[in-house]
């Protein structure tokens, strides 16, 4: 299986199945010098682990990470760096009565027709358990960047099924197991989570990772764009089925004069464009948000086929997420993270000596920022061009 490498010169490598003995990463390309400890990556982990509440998946795994190369005396050695996260918890048993047929919704199908093989047992390679290592990858960079460039990257659930969870405030997402940044609005998503779980079925989620302090030039403007790589990264998470930057879809329905980022010497009007434009970072907010599908794992019968083509009705037991999109948050950061320490390290390769006498403007929207996109801030009024100089 190829595949299984991201970056250029951030490179993470992961390996591992859901049932294994263990999942884990090679992380190759981190500079030397940034003090880094297995405490560093765990509160990562910590924040992605299942079990955490009653709305998640009640498989109970520590997460416990190892670094097993790439660290001398704390502090990385630009060597690659090997982590290790072994599987506690497996209850194989518990998939034994799908193991001649296929989920719908999940890829097991494709998965057999592809490779004739394949690990039933909690989806193998595809589960959503090998995303715990992107987190761990992730934190070095994240550290990196936070250390190098002062760069925050952050996220939240802005929607839950049907239900809309505006922007309200960044300290409440890690105060309640949806990352939530309106704590005001958790006994209703609780509530929901309770209803959805006794029906037996499931629902999709909206995440907003917003990455705070990327400096003016990351990127490149054609086949390597940064938005383009952010989406590319996105989509590698499990049941991703959507990806938008800044206004995104949004957009559609906006005018030109409402749409475009003016600027002024104090700083940019808006950030509709989520903080890149032409594939290249412009100094603000970069707002990435992603569209989760339903769990496909649900007791809910749904119809399918076995091994020899015959249908069959698939009833999923065992421990699975109502909604897969409540831990997603942690993934998403992890990505947008990736892709950002990437782009630090290509830009600091080839660009490092450029100087520029146009001075910098604030990457700080006067008008608007994160809250705009999600409802907090109301945008500018849109004036039409009566006289527009294009046919």
């Amino acid at each position: 299986m190829s595949g299984n490498t991201f970056g250029k010169i951030f490179c993470v490598t992961s390996f591992g199945e859901s049932h294994g003995p263990a999942i884990g990463c090679v992380v190759d390309g981190c500079p030397p010098g940034l003090g880094l400890s297995a405490e560093d990556i765990q509160r990562d982990l910590d924040r992605r682990k299942p079990g955490t509440s009653r709305h998640v998946t009640q498989r109970r795994e520590s997460d416990t990470v190892e670094i097993l190369s790439g660290v001398f005396e704390g502090k990385t050695t630009g060597t690659p760096i090997a982590l290790l996260i072994r599987n506690e918890d497996q209850r194989s048993k518990d998939y034994s009565k799908i193991m001649d047929t296929f989920r719908p919704g999940h890829a097991d199908y494709v998965y057999w027709q592809k490779y004739g093989i394949r690990d039933y047992r909690g989806g193998g390679r595809s589960s959503a358990r090998e995303t715990a290592v992107r987190v761990a990858a992730a934190a070095i960079a994240r550290k990196w960047l936070r250390e190098k460039y002062g760069l925050e990257i952050r996220g939240f659930m802005a929607q839950l099924g049907p239900v809309q969870v505006p922007f309200k405030q960044w300290d409440a997402v890690d105060q309640n197991p949806f990352f939530a940044a309106d704590p005001d609005l958790v006994p209703n998503l609780e509530a929901f989570m309770d209803s959805l779980r006794k029906s037996g079925d499931s629902v999709g989620a909206r995440i907003c990772v917003v990455a705070e302090g990327v400096p003016v030039g990351w990127g490149e403007p054609v086949y390597d764009r940064l938005d383009a790589e952010i989406a590319y990264a996105m989509m590698s998470i499990n049941a991703v089925k959507g990806v938008e930057i800044g206004a995104g879809f949004s957009a559609v329905a906006q005018r030109g004069t409402e749409h475009s980022d003016e600027m002024t010497p104090e700083g940019f009007l808006s950030n509709n464009a989520g903080g890149i434009l032409g594939g290249i970072s412009t100094g603000q907010d970069i707002v990435v948000n992603i569209a989760i599908k339903p769990t496909s794992s649900i007791r809910l019968g749904r119809r399918s086929i076995d091994k020899t083509g015959q249908p069959v009705i698939v009833k999923t037991h065992g421990r699975h997420d109502p909604c897969v999109g409540i831990r997603a948050t942690p993934i998403a950061e992890a990505m947008l993270a990736m892709v950002l320490m990437d782009h630090a390290l290509r830009h600091r390769a080839q660009n490092a000596d450029v100087v520029c006498s146009t001075p910098k403007i604030s990457g700080r929207s006067v008008q608007h920022d994160v809250a705009a996109l999600h409802g907090k801030v109301e945008p500018g009024n849109a004036v039409d061009d009566t006289d527009p100089d294009e046919p």
